[in-house]
């Protein structure tokens, strides 16, 4: 089987979302009947299947992505023994792979080359700048099941019992008694409306008065106070990439579009366009405002 075929049946898989792996160089890595397997063939097999994988080791992916050319190959083969290659199903199937692997390719190299790591850092600086300042506070709780219980622990802490040691042993929040109950930062939002009707309003250090809510009784502790932050850069830099590229390559394909002759033959398919798009149309339009019967005209 031709290595070009190959090639283009292996690139032509690639999903539009994982970006291609740079080739590497031509290192052979096996051979099946003389014919050559390259550390290239691996890193066009990785960004097909390599997110499949998971979390597998290095080297027992590189096994795996091996083996997986392996098989592509001899099923090519035989496939060729079969006659397979020949006739016009075949064509059609290659015609529409060769199509796919040029369309990943020209996203990868033209596309995605056209969205950097400052461009990000730009909308990222953007959209900063609109945030408006959000406060949190960091807080510990002890969760009982009687105001009776939590009264008593209120007691013992006015009297200088140490909180975080009391939720260890009194709390019956399992996700936070532990930790003596911390229950880190949190906005608005974040808790019961009892809850954080309290918490709020408490001075940095203060514990409350017993607090009632569908769980059971609390006492809170405030811990700390400050300014909300948002996302450091590098936790949302891919999230932002991947958000740039999706726009970018639908303003391409609208520019394509409209520099191509596009008539769709088929009738059914034509008219689920022409209703889709009419629709869309639609939509966009202003949506006219009713005048008063005795309004002045304008």
């Amino acid at each position: 089987m031709k290595r070009i075929a190959l090639t283009i049946l292996i690139l032509a898989l690639t999903s539009a979302a994982a970006p291609l792996t740079a080739i590497a160089e031509n290192k052979v890595v096996a051979t099946i009947d003389g014919k050559p397997i390259t550390e290239g063939d691996l890193a066009v097999a990785e960004s097909e299947i390599g997110s499949d994988m998971g979390t597998m080791p290095a080297e027992q992916k590189r096994t795996s992505l091996l083996e997986f050319l392996i098989d592509n190959q001899l099923f090519a083969e035989a496939a060729e023994t079969e006659k397979l290659n020949e006739g016009p199903d075949f064509q059609t199937r290659l015609n529409y792979l060769k199509r796919r692997a040029l369309r990943e390719l020209y996203f990868d190299k033209v596309i995605k080359a056209s969205v950097s790591d400052a461009d990000a850092r730009k909308v990222y600086d953007e959209q900063v700048k609109l945030l408006k300042p959000e406060e949190e506070v960091s807080a510990r709780h002890i969760l009982v099941d009687t105001e009776a219980e939590a009264k008593t622990l209120k007691e013992k802490i006015d009297k200088g019992a140490d909180f975080a040691q009391l939720a260890k042993e009194n709390s019956k929040d399992p996700g936070s008694k532990d930790d003596g109950g911390n229950l880190g930062y949190f906005g608005h939002g974040q808790m019961v409306p009892q809850f954080e009707e309290v918490v709020f309003k408490l001075k940095k250090g203060e514990v409350s008065d017993p607090v009632k809510t569908q769980f059971g009784w609390h006492l809170v502790k405030l811990e700390d106070r400050r300014v909300k932050q948002p996302p450091a850069f590098e936790i949302v830099k891919d999230r932002i990439i991947q958000s740039m590229l999706l726009k970018k390559a639908q303003q391409t394909a609208v520019a394509l579009r409209s520099k191509a002759k596009i008539e769709i033959v088929d009738p059914q398919i034509k008219k689920a366009v022409d209703d889709r798009n009419a629709m869309i149309q639609q939509q966009s339009q202003p949506k006219a405002v009713d005048t008063p019967k005795d309004a002045p005209a304008p």
